[in-house]
């Protein structure tokens, strides 16, 4: 088969599309024909290493995964023993964290991952991107324990996180305040903000208006910055560990001073995460946004894309066409 293969940490120089063993399917595994897929912050940290504490889980040395990958659409072309629910031919959608290899024409997954049939009226190209931002979003969402009313700032609100995290807000109920450059003001309004804030032309750090939750969707900020803008019993939490790894300890430090907290996400990852996420898009209630498309064989001019930080929602690749 045709993969995005590397073998040691780097630039996206390091990725090569050629050709890899397919993978083998086992009880309880499915084989999914891929159809597309992303590439995502995700993909960059890994295929970089960067920071350095991954290569205590991925290879100190080289990579462990040569095919990167994680979300992605495609058809079922064969099951494993005991599984029951799916059968070749069925178009499906899912997110295959921690096995990677959604770069590639076939990738296994466990049945029991998170893996559900492909949401009515979405193409392969469109569902594909539906599950690493969003599922970030819904974590960041239910660990900051956001309910109707909330007031909720996303600092970030044009990433695959943030994109979702704006919409999945709206569906709770929440009044929302979104961050973003000028050029994705009327973006972030058509995903459903309130009220939304250019950070380009002025502070957001400071808004006279006060946050039951701030959400750092792009991991660019510090609850030092945003604390002011919390109201006294309020939550911070961003989609990582923070520049200096500081909201790791922080989520156990702030609670035992009772008033404005760290919390730290938890995300999800199984079948039901799947199935919910293909609830909230067949329902409109969420729909994951696209900046570009590229081919699997420019894979690397994704990556340069992606690295660029000015991306807007997800970067999608075709790997096969319906036919092919």
């Amino acid at each position: 088969m045709k993969a995005a293969v590397r073998a040691r940490y780097g630039p996206p120089e390091v990725v090569s599309v050629s050709e890899a063993e397919r993978p083998v399917v086992k009880d309880g595994d499915v084989l999914v024909r891929v159809r597309a897929t992303t590439v995502n912050r995700t993909d960059c940290a890994m295929r970089a290493a960067k920071p350095f504490l991954w290569r205590f889980f991925t290879g100190l040395v080289r990579p462990h995964v040569p095919v990167l990958g994680t979300e992605f659409a495609g058809d079922v072309e064969e099951v494993g023993g005991g599984v029951t629910a799916f059968q070749p031919g069925d178009a499906v959608f899912g997110y295959n964290d921690p096995r990677f290899g959604a770069h590639a024409e076939y990738l296994v997954i466990p049945q029991s991952g998170t893996l559900a049939l492909l949401p009515q009226g979405l193409s392969h190209e469109e569902a594909a991107p539906g599950t690493e931002g969003a599922h970030y979003a819904l974590s960041l969402i239910r660990s900051a324990k956001v309910r109707a009313g909330h007031d909720v700032l996303v600092y970030g609100a044009t990433g695959a996180i943030g994109s979702a995290a704006v919409q999945l807000l709206k569906h709770a109920g929440a009044k929302v305040t979104a961050v973003c450059g000028t050029k994705h003001l009327d973006l972030v309004r058509r995903l459903g903000a309130d009220k939304v804030v250019d950070y380009t032309a002025t502070d957001f750090t400071a808004d006279e208006q006060r946050y039951d939750v701030v959400i750092d969707a792009v991991g660019k900020s510090t609850f030092g910055r945003c604390r002011r803008l919390l109201k006294p019993r309020g939550s911070y939490i961003a989609s990582d560990v923070g520049p200096l790894w500081q909201n790791l300890p922080l989520t156990f430090i702030t609670p035992l001073f009772g008033g404005r907290r760290v919390r730290f996400p938890y995300p999800r990852h199984d079948a039901a995460m799947a199935q919910e996420l293909k609830a909230l898009m067949e329902s409109g209630a969420f729909r994951p946004v696209i900046d570009r498309h590229y081919s699997l064989d420019e894979i690397v001019a994704a990556y340069r894309y992606v690295e660029t930080g000015q991306k807007t929602g997800n970067v999608v690749i075709t790997v096969m066409t319906p036919g092919s």
